[in-house]
């Protein structure tokens, strides 16, 4: 049974799942008004350091970038529409290939020119980010953005951090005002 987590929540991914190895993000959601143009939104992560910066630019995995340097964190693929049922965009982590200097890895979404489409999360629905146990795909986490993301076309869904020798998920949920340039150096990505 899945752990459920509201905002700020987090669980020891670890005891949940003993002697996990490997693990799924699965990103899903749906647009939720629409002038017929379509939603493209697209999942990201930072891998970051204590400092909370990336180590260099290949730190940055999306749909242009599909892999860490050294193959810890692969993305599955873009998604340009939302529609279908299920994980829109999917992220598999191989935890024992996570550099030792990596404190995190940070699930961000972002709205594809969602300024130039007049596109945010307020039109966004059934926002979530699950984590799938990568050996047999069980969902050991799950969080569902309820919160009304109002203007915002960038946000942090959650995260998947070191405490000791565990690996934990936490729920974020929080929108990035200033978008999508703005979120990536703000993890020192040079975009």
């Amino acid at each position: 049974m899945a752990v459920s987590l509201t905002k700020g929540g987090n669980v020891s991914l670890s005891k949940e799942a003993p002697g996990l190895k490997k693990i799924t993000l699965g990103l899903g959601w749906d647009p939720r008004k629409t002038d017929g143009t379509e939603f493209d939104l697209d999942a990201m992560v930072f891998l970051v350091n204590d400092a909370g910066r990336v180590r260099n630019d290949q730190d940055f995995v999306f749909f242009n970038n599909k892999s860490s340097a050294d193959g810890s964190v692969v993305h599955g693929g873009d998604n340009r529409s939302g529609v279908g049922e299920g994980d829109d965009e999917t992220i598999n982590i191989d935890l024992e290939k996570v550099p030792t200097d990596v404190q995190k890895v940070i699930a961000t979404v972002v709205i594809y020119e969602g300024k130039e489409r007049n596109q945010n999360f307020g039109m966004v629905d059934k926002g979530y980010i699950r984590v799938l146990n990568g050996d047999g795909g069980a969902e050991i986490a799950r969080f569902d953005l309820s919160e009304d993301a109002g203007t915002v076309t960038a946000m942090i869904f959650g995260e998947i951090y070191r405490s000791g020798t565990e690996w934990k998920f936490k729920a974020i949920g929080q929108g990035y005002a200033d978008g999508f340039q703005a979120l990536v150096k703000s993890y020192g990505v040079n975009a």
